[in-house]
């Protein structure tokens, strides 16, 4: 199975989550929370089943054998950092062990300012944390309309930026998809959606590879059956 380790995540030195920790090493099951926009909700995908909240779920079941961790997919297309927020109370009331956060990509496209963005994505990581939930976030895509769109790389790197300043991994999705087409681990046509904006089947699938394995990466999972490779 093709390698997707390398640059997929960055995360600090101390174990950033802790909550998935005691469930992996104690074989106790594992409540996921896909929280994001439409590349969580799966637009672009062939099918429900294909869309990285999905995979994740087959993924993660994989390595710690049968129903080691349940994913929600709570990921509503065309959402900015706002509409995020107002969600982020029923997102705490599930009161799952991580929500993986994908973010920043609809906010440069509907022109929401920089700074506005950062103090809510660090509000509501501090919510969550101090609803005793560990946090992921998720970054942009490599995609046209980002390309294509005054400042939006400024949101790429914040995302980055807040990971950093509260202690939360990061997927960083832009870097791994040039990854993946500088590996030929896939052509831009199995990775995108012809919109130009969204993944397709062939990025998904690999996106949640990728996210499983920066969940499990440093932990020994009490039931784990497979190594993540």
């Amino acid at each position: 199975m093709t390698c997707v380790r390398p640059a997929c995540a960055e995360v600090p030195q101390a174990d950033p989550l802790p909550h998935v920790a005691q469930a992996l090493a104690h074989g106790q099951p594992m409540r996921i929370v896909a929280f994001g926009s439409s590349s969580t909700e799966g637009v672009g995908a062939g099918s429900p089943a294909a869309s990285y909240p999905s995979r994740l779920q087959v993924e993660l079941n994989a390595r710690l054998g049968g129903g080691g961790a349940t994913v929600a997919n709570r990921g509503i297309g065309g959402e900015d950092v706002d509409d995020m927020m107002r969600r982020l109370p029923a997102i705490i009331a599930e009161h799952p062990d991580l929500v993986i956060w994908q973010t920043g990509t609809n906010d440069p496209l509907r022109g929401v300012e920089l700074e506005h963005f950062t103090e809510l994505t660090r509000q509501g990581i501090e919510a969550m944390h101090a609803a005793g939930i560990d946090v992921m976030l998720m970054g942009p895509q490599l995609c046209r309309r980002m390309q294509e769109t005054a400042g939006a790389m400024r949101f790429r790197d914040a995302v980055r930026s807040i990971g950093e300043a509260t202690h939360v991994p990061v997927i960083h999705r832009y870097r791994m998809m040039q990854e993946w087409l500088a590996r030929h681990m896939l052509t831009e046509v199995q990775m995108l959606s012809p919109d130009g904006l969204h993944m397709a089947d062939g990025g998904y699938a690999l996106l949640a590879k990728a996210v499983a394995h920066a969940i499990l990466a440093g932990h020994h999972p009490a039931r784990a059956v497979t190594a993540a490779k």
